[in-house]
Order: structure tokens, then C-alpha cells, then sequence
């Protein structure tokens, strides 16, 4: 299947060349943000991303749960860098073997798949994902047994769950960039607790490392006031409260 055709936005204007710097944290990009420091997106990356799954095909049933919860949507916990005219989903990792995070607000055990192609539009992973049916902030990590990313490249990510066999799925997409941190950063990390390691990720922008370290802190304290910040400090509010569920292992 080629998932680069579903995208019939193409992002206007380029963004502004950055140099990406892991030791002087740049300013946050991201309107409202706190916590985070995001980092300024790639110049280059030419096709958005969806956060949020903007369809409704195939899912009617669905949605019809959804409609005394304020309808929320599938939603993958990435920040979002907005442009004219569309959105770039993008973020940081330094782990070889990363851990994706969503929300999925549906009570399905339907068919889902999770997909990962490299920059040149390969598919280097893909898997089927058995949901639980229990809606909630799910976890899906690149197995051991997958390729590993390499420092410096970029990926394109999706999340598919077939809601109804005969139409398109529900999705989300986004990118991923594997980084090398610095001799300080990895120093600070090797002698951090874990509620150190939260906030240098944070500080350094280091995105899916940072919502993975703070997700496991929440699944031993579900009162952990950090979770709640970081989804806040991108916008996605209406997801903090919502619990993390066991799924996709």
C-alpha cells in the first residue's frame, strides 16, 4: 500500500534552515509551550502529518460513543508545528528502538497496523496491532527484532486501525529523527532518577524520549503532575486525564 498517496497537502514555503543544536536548547516553536522545548522542525520534510485522525469513514459506529465524550478523536501524542496552510507532526529520539504513543478513544478490538517507512518512502517495519478494546493512552515500541533507526535520518510513521473492512482506516502520521545527544547530555542521562531524566528530555527537546520516560513515571504514580504538563505544553489538554491502558505489546 502506498501511504504517501493518502497526503494530498503539500506544505507552503519551506520552513527557515535551523541548525539543530542538543547542547544550547533553542526556543520553543510551539505557541504555549512550557515545559517542552521543542526544536525547530527540519527545512526539508515536504508532506504534513495528521495528529489527529480527521475522518469519520468507517468508524460511524464509533463516533456514535464518542458523541456524550466531546467526540474525541484517535490522536497521536506528537507536537505539531503549524505552517500556512497545514501541520507538521514531528519530533525527536535518541533510542535506536523508540516507543510511540496514542490515544484511541475507541472500544474496538478491530483491526489496527502500525507502519514505519525511511525517508526515501521504504517500508522498514509493519505490524499488525491487536487493540484491547479498552479506550486510553496506549504505548507501541519498535521491537528489538526491527532495524534499527540511524542517528540522523528521519521516518515516516503511521497508525491504522480498519474500523470497517470495505473503507479506508482511521489513521494517523507523523516523523521521527534519531539523534546523537551530546558527551554532556549523555553524561547527565547516565546519572539522572528518573524524574531528572524527564526534565533534561524536556529541556533538550528530545520529544518520544521524553512522553516515554514520563509515561512509565505515570504508570507507577497515575497522579504524576509531569504527564499532565507535557500534553499540556503541546496542546493536547484533553488527553492528560485520560489513563494509560495496557495495549499493542
Amino acid at each position: 500500500m502506498n501511504y504517501k498517496s493518502r497526503i494530498s497537502i503539500k506544505i507552503a514555503g519551506a520552513f527557515a534552515l535551523i541548525s539543530l543544536c542538543l547542547t544550547q536548547p533553542v526556543k520553543s516553536q510551539i505557541p504555549g509551550t512550557e515545559i517542552f522545548n521543542a526544536p525547530p522542525p527540519p527545512p526539508d520534510i515536504n508532506a504534513p502529518g495528521n495528529r489527529t485522525a480527521g475522518g469519520k469513514r468507517g468508524c460511524e459506529n464509533m463516533q456514535k460513543q464518542l458523541a456524550a465524550s466531546q467526540e474525541k478523536l484517535l490522536t497521536a501524542l506528537v507536537p505539531v508545528y503549524q505552517s500556512p496552510n497545514a501541520e507538521l507532526v514531528f519530533g525527536l529520539t535518541t533510542i535506536s528502538h523508540p516507543t510511540f504513543w496514542f490515544y484511541i478513544p475507541y472500544k474496538t478490538t478491530d483491526a489496527a497496523e502500525f507502519v514505519l517507512q525511511n525517508q526515501e518512502g521504504q517500508t522498514v517495519y509493519q505490524s499488525p496491532v491487536s487493540l484491547s478494546g479498552t479506550p486510553g493512552v496506549v504505548s507501541l515500541s519498535l521491537p528489538s527484532t526491527a532495524a534499527s533507526l540511524k542517528i540522523g535520518d528521519r521516518y515516516h510513521w503511521y497508525f491504522n486501525i480498519y474500523c470497517n473492512p470495505q473503507q479506508p482506516p482511521v489513521f494517523v502520521d507523523g516523523w521521527i529523527k534519531r539523534v546523537e545527544p551530546n558527551t554532556v547530555l549523555k553524561t547527565q542521562l547516565e546519572k539522572a532518577t528518573p524524574n531528572q531524566r524527564v526534565a533534561l528530555y524536556a529541556t533538550h527537546g528530545i520529544w518520544y524520549d521524553l512522553v516515554a520516560a514520563s509515561g512509565e513515571l505515570r504508570r507507577l504514580d497515575p497522579k504524576d503532575n509531569n504527564w499532565a504538563n507535557i500534553l499540556q505544553s503541546i496542546g493536547l489538554n484533553y488527553i492528560a486525564s485520560e489513563p494509560i491502558v495496557d495495549c499493542c505489546r
